[in-house]
């Protein structure tokens, strides 16, 4: 039996494809679900309970804090399947597993060297409280973005995090952010008051319910409708100390132990995007062989605009599978095949190309099954409108080609994390 998963990540291991079989064992109820959650903008909140049992939530994990010890291939696989079955389950579930890079970097960035004398024990503290609580069925929701912006910075940071007794107060809005109202624990991203720069941010976990945590209003998303993306205000929420991650420097520093694609898993969300694009692939491709015309009994398939179409859809699925596997390649191989520079660059470009590519197999769906198919509630309809949030996730294409051209042409790096004024 082929796995969904496989046919995004080749070559499975043994422990990848055993992990991978829990991935499949919850598609079923994620593919039932899918209709009514994008109908109602809501998170199927039975979801939660479904991945925890399976032991998903600590997929990432290494198996030293009680995870299932999987890594980027096990990720894109997983975000891949789901993105088949429900993308907005699949965006949530990629969020939670970005958390899980606020432990593992600070980890290996303490072995590199990074962190020395009074800051490693804080440092070890937080990565491993954040690594084993995923690992015990902790859903995270993982809090950066906001919606004020810099010129220069993918993220800008404009929540503030002041000095209290015994711990900090957080203040400001998150404007984007999954499983908002669903997860457990936001992972919030914060401007030690007084700070500025990126060696001013620093991490809170802060309890879903803690006092002066406010969900906005719902977001009416044209697509990725059931993610509960619309984000917290945070009014004078305390954190105690030992729930946060504020030695000066830290973000940064952890950063640097990233494979290239953001902050190292960022290539799964663009698998979420890839598993909904063979879907819809899957579904026209289906629909168009069986139904036939009623002059000539031939199928719909046969005809020549139908097999233009169908040859566009198919070139563009395979250029995503390429730049997306490529992309895996890079950023898992040992020892490393490029420099993280390069790594970065092809990152740039990469994002945009496969997310444009899946969004060309949704309108090719969409042209070659007519008005027939042309739904707002059906597979089409809906891979539309999640594959059109592709377009904007993170950055648009135009924005990593730019930067990629500023890597080449004005030996540029790319800031990825500003903290702002509000």
């Amino acid at each position: 039996m082929t796995l969904t998963g496989e046919r995004l990540v080749e070559n499975m291991t043994d422990a990848e494809r055993e992990r991978a079989k829990r991935v499949e064992s919850v598609l079923p109820n994620l593919r039932e679900a899918a209709a009514h959650a994008d109908t109602t903008a809501e998170f199927p909140i039975e979801h939660v309970a479904l991945l925890r049992e399976a032991g998903l939530l600590g997929l990432v994990v290494p198996t030293e804090h009680g995870g299932l010890g999987g890594g980027l291939r096990d990720l894109a696989a997983a975000t891949y399947a789901m993105g088949t079955a429900c993308p907005s389950t699949a965006l949530s579930f990629f969020f939670h597993n970005t958390s899980a890079s606020r432990g593992l970097l600070p980890l290996e960035a303490i072995e590199a060297g990074l962190f020395t004398g009074d800051e490693v024990g804080p440092v070890r503290a937080f990565a491993e409280k954040v690594l084993r609580r995923m690992a015990g069925g902790t859903w995270m929701a993982n809090f950066a973005s906001e919606e004020v912006k810099s010129s220069g910075a993918n993220i800008a940071i404009a929540t503030t995090a002041a000095p209290a007794e015994g711990g900090w107060l957080l203040n400001g809005v998150k404007s984007f952010g999954c499983a908002t109202g669903v997860a457990d624990t936001y992972l919030v991203t914060a401007r030690v008051e007084g700070t500025e720069g990126a060696d001013g941010l620093a991490l809170f976990l802060v309890p879903r319910d803690a006092e002066g945590v406010v969900s906005r209003d719902p977001w009416n998303g044209f697509g990725m409708r059931a993610s509960n993306n619309h984000g917290v205000t945070l009014t004078d929420v305390f954190i105690p100390a030992d729930e946060a991650l504020t030695v000066p420097g830290s973000f940064v520093r952890m950063l640097k132990m990233s494979r290239g694609s953001f902050v190292g898993n960022q290539l799964a969300i663009s698998a979420t995007y890839l598993g909904a694009a063979q879907n819809v692939y899957d579904f026209a491709l289906t629909r168009l062989t069986r139904k036939t015309f009623a002059d000539s009994g031939r199928p719909i398939a046969s005809s020549p605009m139908h097999q233009v179409i169908i040859g566009d859809m198919t070139e563009r699925l395979e250029t995503a599978y390429l730049w997306i596997r490529r992309q895996l390649e890079l950023e898992t191989s040992e020892p490393p095949l490029l420099p993280k520079a390069e790594v970065y660059r092809q990152w740039r470009i990469a994002k945009g190309d496969i997310t444009e590519a899946c969004f060309q197999v949704a309108l090719g769906a969409f042209k070659a099954c007519g008005t027939s198919a042309a739904t707002m509630d059906g597979v089409i309809g809906r891979a539309l409108r999640d594959l059109a949030m592709g377009l904007v996730m993170t950055f648009p294409a135009e924005r990593g080609r730019l930067e990629a051209a500023q890597i080449i042409t004005q030996d540029r790096e790319n800031e990825l994390f500003a903290s702002v004024p509000r």
